[in-house]
């Protein structure tokens, strides 16, 4: 017997994808708990009942429609991380690898984790506050691991020892954060793409021996 007010059929991780898309197109705080059931109930909606026996809260459910994203489309972390490519090459793919994915048109532009909750709302909303310090901790780890790519060049002796990586590392992260804008204002994708070329030339520009 299906459960009072959730559709027969109800597909928890189908109604985490619509979430998902509701949430990057319009954000944490516009996305009302309205559109979310009706989008999660496969065109027919769930109750509020059913809503909060599946998942607890609005917050509750953007950490995991955030965490399904970033299992999706989050791949460029992975490429970061690959320790069997120089780092050099790690970092070229991965601005290559995002840029692809916010400029698809088969999901909503821009990137999740920067458009769905850039900044705190402010206090006295706690839910609120929760969405946007879980986002807020996605971003920090994406630039921890630019980090570490950056270190890595160092390690390798790629970069020079006296290279100036947080200056590098708010570059990187400044160029994927503006990509999410870029893709929504509607900027040729070609020019964007073209734009890693002239961001690799400040590691360039930093590597030993120059």
């Amino acid at each position: 017997m299906a459960t009072a007010g959730r559709p027969r059929g109800f597909d928890r991780e189908a109604a985490v994808d619509s979430a998902m898309l509701l949430f990057w197109e319009r954000g944490y705080d516009r996305a009302s708990l309205d559109e979310l059931r009706r989008v999660m109930g496969a065109g027919k909606g769930i109750s509020s009942a059913s809503f909060y026996a599946a998942f607890e809260s609005k917050d509750a459910l953007y950490r995991e429609a955030l965490s399904r994203y970033l299992t999706l489309h989050g791949g460029m972390v992975g490429i970061l991380r690959e320790q069997g490519l120089p780092p050099r090459e790690r970092l070229e793919r991965a601005l290559r690898a995002s840029i692809a994915v916010q400029g698809d048109s088969a999901h909503p532009l821009g990137c999740m984790l920067t458009l769905s909750a850039p900044f705190s709302s402010g206090p006295g909303n706690g839910a609120q506050e929760g969405a946007h310090a879980v986002a807020a901790a996605g971003r920090a780890y994406t630039r921890e691991v630019l980090r570490d790519c950056l270190q890595a060049g160092v390690n390798a002796g790629d970069l020079a020892s006296g290279a100036d990586l947080p200056g590098l590392l708010a570059l990187y992260d400044g160029f994927l954060l503006g990509v999410s804008i870029q893709v929504r204002d509607g900027v040729p994708m070609a020019a964007i793409e073209a734009a890693v070329t002239s961001a690799m030339a400040a590691w360039d520009a930093c590597r030993t021996g120059r």
